[in-house]
Parts: structure tokens; C-alpha cells; sequence
């Protein structure tokens, strides 16, 4: 496994991969989210902490439920959007690392350090939640990753008596090509990188 990928599968999971607002009515079937999730929880995080929860909203009730948590801007595409994944971390991730990485005592690193559970939460659920994205693009799902959402709201109706927090959203579904924008510009390797 240490060939590239072909240009058909980099255009879809990057070059040619979009930002999409809007849906086709096609619905998202279930096993492809537990596959979607499957393929995931496979990359890699700090001492393998997994700190990611995720609530696949989905039907109907639990749309209605969401929509005064979100932005007037984001109302619309939600509520269209087949599938809209919480991307939420557990600030208790710590107390399955005795299963998840079993040859040392990780739970001790953290037990008590509030900033370094918050960090180490935050960082590794914001990339499972990056992965998330890759992944459906690469099941052939359209992704549109977003802010715009009351967390205090979300927390409280999806995630109440947890110690989970939500961080972003991501409609996923079958987007509506012929609604897209023209693709924003991006910054150049010189512009963002260095090799030193």
C-alpha cells in the first residue's frame, strides 16, 4: 500500500471535491454510515484517543430538533441535507484508553489535567472529523462542513448528562452540482508552506 492513488480518486477526494450547500432528494442509507464511520476510526489520533462522538441526524424529528440551534444561513441547507453529522469530543475520551492503547497506563496522562484532556480532545476530534470528510468523499458522499450553530444549544439537546461538546457540522448527502459556486482560489505552497 505504498502506491499513490490515481488522479480519479485524488479529483474526488480533493481537486475536484466541493463545499456543497445544496441537495439532491436522495436519501443516505444507514449501513453507509457505519461504514462511512468504519473507515474513519481507522486514521490516526494522539495515543490512539479517539475522542470523536458523532450524531448522525437524520430523520425528520431530529432535523426539527436541530434547526433553532442553527444560523439562519444554515437552516435551509440543513434541513435539506439527507444526513447532518455532529461532530462532537468526549472530554472523558481518557477513560477508554485502557482499551484503546493498552500498553501503557495513558488514562494517568491525563486524569486531572483539564487543559491538556481539552487540548488533547479538541485537536484529535477536529481530525476525526477532518477524516469524516475524507472518507464520504471517498464512499462518493458530498460533504458541507460548517460553523454557524449554537454549541451551547447542540450540547444541550444531543449531547446532555455527557461530558461530549460539539465542534462543527457536516451535511453529507448527494449534492446539487448545478448550484455550486465558482471554486474560491487557494492560497500557493509559498504563500502557506516551507521546507526547511
Amino acid at each position: 500500500m505504498t502506491e499513490p492513488l490515481d488522479t480519479l480518486a485524488l479529483d474526488q477526494l480533493f481537486n475536484h471535491a466541493r463545499t456543497h450547500s445544496a441537495w439532491l432528494d436522495k436519501p443516505v442509507a444507514p449501513q453507509l454510515l457505519h461504514t462511512l464511520y468504519d473507515l474513519l476510526k481507522m486514521a490516526p489520533t494522539s495515543a490512539n484517543c479517539s475522542p470523536a462522538r458523532i450524531v448522525f441526524v437524520q430523520s425528520r424529528e431530529a432535523k426539527e430538533r436541530l434547526k433553532p440551534a442553527l444560523d439562519e444561513g444554515n437552516r435551509a441547507k440543513t434541513m435539506a441535507a439527507p444526513v447532518t453529522a455532529i461532530v462532537a469530543h468526549d472530554l472523558r475520551f481518557y477513560d477508554q484508553l485502557g482499551y484503546l492503547y493498552p500498553h501503557a497506563d495513558a488514562k494517568a496522562w491525563f486524569e486531572g489535567n483539564e487543559e491538556k484532556i481539552g487540548t488533547t480532545a479538541f485537536r484529535n476530534g477536529t481530525l476525526q472529523g477532518a477524516y469524516l470528510i475524507a472518507a464520504a468523499r471517498a464512499l462518493g458522499l458530498d460533504c458541507g462542513p460548517m460553523s454557524g450553530f449554537n454549541n451551547d444549544m447542540v450540547d444541550e439537546l444531543f449531547f446532555a448528562g455527557t461530558a461530549c461538546k460539539s465542534n462543527f457540522l457536516v451535511n453529507l448527502g448527494y449534492g446539487d452540482v448545478s448550484k455550486l459556486h465558482p471554486r474560491s482560489p487557494r492560497l500557493a505552497f509559498d504563500q502557506a508552506c516551507k521546507i526547511v
